[in-house]
């Protein structure tokens, strides 16, 4: 992975322990140059806590580029997760309750169904360059702060 001079960057990644391992290993930075700010998954949103915690790292650590990192092998491990919670006997009557605030006390739920918001919209990879258009187009994210996309192949360990 080519980094152009001295610069700090930032980047966003899911919780695969993997891809912080590929990063350090690939990139030729001294560690005092990066951060890495783990999530579930980079689905970012303008105003959660997340996008709050990009925001204050690119103000604290004086962040001139932020990458958003994932790995194209994992991205079906939600699927699976959703599934897993949506066969939660215990939680159907929870489930059926927060479908009811989903459908009808719009805007303050941000999809139809509390499935679909756990999945996320679209497919990974729009999800991927969605979150980055959200980070571009912050109005509290400076302007001279680069942001990109970046998907890792866990199989050959290499950056796309």
């Amino acid at each position: 992975m080519y980094i152009d001079g001295k610069k700090k960057i930032l980047f966003v990644i899911g919780m695969d322990q993997k891809i912080e391992g590929l990063i350090k290993e690939n990139i030729k930075m001294d560690p005092e140059d990066f951060l890495i700010l783990q999530c579930f998954q980079p689905v970012i949103s303008p105003f959660g806590d997340l996008m709050r915690d990009i925001i204050l790292s690119v103000y604290q650590e004086n962040v001139d580029e932020i990458i958003v990192a994932v790995s194209e092998n994992n991205h079906n491990n939600l699927e699976a997760i959703v599934k897993k919670i949506n066969e939660n006997k215990e939680i159907q009557n929870k489930i059926q309750i927060f479908d009811y605030l989903f459908k009808h006390c719009k805007p303050e739920y941000p999809a139809d169904s509390i499935m679909e918001w756990l999945e996320g919209s679209g497919t990974f990879k729009d999800n991927v360059y969605t979150s980055v258009n959200v980070i571009q187009n912050h109005p509290l994210i400076p302007s001279h702060v680069k942001v990109r996309e970046l998907f890792i192949n866990k199989a050959e360990p290499a950056f796309l």
